[in-house]
C-alpha cells in the first residue's frame, strides 16, 4: 500500500504536468491573439523603462515629457526599421540583374573547381526550387506580419491609455496590506528583471552593431544601415541570434564583391566581433543583472520558438525571467525558481523575509 503522502505528492505532480500541457496547447491555439498582446506588453515595458531612465539619469530633462519622449523614440525606431526594410527591398530588386550575374560566376567557379560536367546557373536553381509553391506561404506570412504589427500598435495604445489605472486596480484587488505589498514586490521583480535583460541586450547589440558597421564600411559593403538593423534586432534572440544575424551581410558580400576573399574576411571579422562581445563582455554584464541559467535560456528559446515562432524566440528570455521572478515568491514553487537561476539564488542579494 503506498503511503498517503506519496500518493498525494504524485497526484500534485501529475496535475502540474497536465496543467502545463493544457496551457501550452491553449497558448499555441490562441497564438494569433497572444503574440501581439505580449509584444505590446514588451514594448510597454521598454517605454516605461526608457521614461524612468530619462527622469532619473537625465536631471535636466523635464519629467512630464519623459513618457511622451520615450513613446516617440520607440515608435520612431519601429518606423525606421520598417522604412529600412522597404527602401532596401526596392534597391535589391533594382540590382537583381547584377546579383544574378555574380551568382552565376560563383557557380561556374565552384563547378570548375569540383570538376562538374554541367555548370548550374541561378535560373536553373530557381527553376528546380520551384519558388511558385512558396508564394502563397510567403504572402500569408507577410499578411500575418502586417496584421500583427497593426494589432501590436493597437494593443500598445490601449495599454498606454490604461496604465494610469494599474496602481488603483492593484490596490482594490487585494484585501490586505500584506497581499498588496507582496504583489508590488512580485511586479517590481518582474519589471526589474525584464528591464535588466532589455538593457543588457541593447548595450550588447549596440556594441556588436557598431563594430560590425565599421568593418562593413572598411570592406566596402553597401546597404550598411539595413544590415546594422538586422544585426541589432537579431541580437534580441538569445544564444543564436547575433551569430546568425552577422551571417546575412557576409552572405550578401559574396554576390557584391568582385573577389571571394573580402567576403571571407568579412564573415571571419563579423563572427570574431560576435564571439568576443558575446563570450567576454556579455557574461560579465549578465552576471550582475540577469541571474538565469544558460540551459534555461536555451530550453526557453526552444519551447517558445516552437510555440510562437520568431515572436517566441524574441520573447523567450524575458518570459523566463518573469517566470523565475513569480515562482520565487511562493514557497511551493520556490524550488523551481532555484533551478531556473544561475547561482541558486533567484532573489540575488535581496531575499524577502522568511526565505
Amino acid at each position: 500500500m503506498p503511503k498517503p503522502a506519496l500518493s498525494l505528492r504524485a497526484l500534485q505532480i501529475s496535475n502540474i504536468i497536465i496543467a502545463v500541457i493544457l496551457v501550452g496547447i491553449a497558448l499555441w491555439l490562441l497564438r494569433r491573439i497572444f503574440e501581439p498582446f505580449v509584444l505590446a506588453l514588451f514594448l510597454l515595458i521598454m517605454i516605461d523603462g526608457l521614461a524612468r531612465a530619462m527622469r532619473t539619469k537625465v536631471p535636466w530633462f523635464p519629467k512630464p515629457a519623459a513618457l511622451p519622449a520615450a513613446i516617440i523614440a520607440i515608435v520612431t525606431i519601429f518606423g525606421l526599421a520598417i522604412w529600412l526594410a522597404i527602401n532596401n527591398a526596392s534597391d535589391f530588386a533594382a540590382q537583381s540583374g547584377g546579383y544574378t550575374a555574380r551568382i552565376n560566376a560563383l557557380l561556374m567557379s565552384g563547378a570548375q573547381r569540383l570538376g562538374l560536367a554541367a555548370t548550374p546557373t541561378a535560373s536553373s536553381l530557381i527553376h528546380q526550387l520551384n519558388p511558385v509553391r512558396y508564394v502563397s506561404a510567403l504572402a500569408r506570412d507577410l499578411s500575418h506580419f502586417a496584421e500583427a504589427a497593426i494589432f501590436v500598435l493597437i494593443y500598445l495604445g490601449f495599454l498606454l491609455a490604461s496604465r494610469q489605472g494599474f496602481g488603483a486596480k492593484a490596490q482594490e484587488f487585494f484585501a490586505t496590506a500584506s497581499d498588496r505589498a507582496e504583489s508590488d514586490r512580485i511586479f517590481e521583480r518582474v519589471r526589474r528583471g525584464v528591464e535588466s535583460y532589455i538593457w543588457v541586450q541593447t548595450v550588447i547589440g549596440v556594441m556588436i552593431t557598431a563594430a560590425s558597421a565599421a568593418l562593413m564600411f572598411v570592406t566596402g559593403l553597401t546597404h550598411i544601415p539595413f544590415w546594422c538593423a538586422i544585426i541589432f534586432l537579431a541580437n534580441y534572440v538569445p544564444a543564436i541570434g547575433a551569430a546568425i544575424g552577422v551571417l546575412f551581410p557576409a552572405a550578401f558580400g559574396l554576390v557584391e564583391f568582385a573577389s571571394i576573399w573580402p567576403a571571407i574576411g568579412l564573415v571571419a571579422g563579423l563572427e570574431a566581433i560576435h564571439f568576443v562581445v558575446s563570450h567576454v563582455v556579455q557574461p560579465r554584464m549578465q552576471g550582475r543583472s540577469l541571474n538565469v541559467d544558460p540551459i534555461v535560456v536555451l530550453l526557453s528559446l526552444a519551447f517558445w520558438g516552437a510555440l510562437w515562432g520568431v515572436v517566441g524566440a524574441f520573447l523567450s528570455t524575458p518570459l523566463a525571467v518573469m517566470a523565475m521572478a513569480i515562482l520565487a515568491e511562493f514557497a511551493s514553487t520556490r524550488p523551481l525558481a532555484v533551478l531556473l537561476s544561475r547561482d541558486g539564488k533567484p532573489y540575488g542579494d535581496a531575499a524577502p523575509n522568511g526565505v
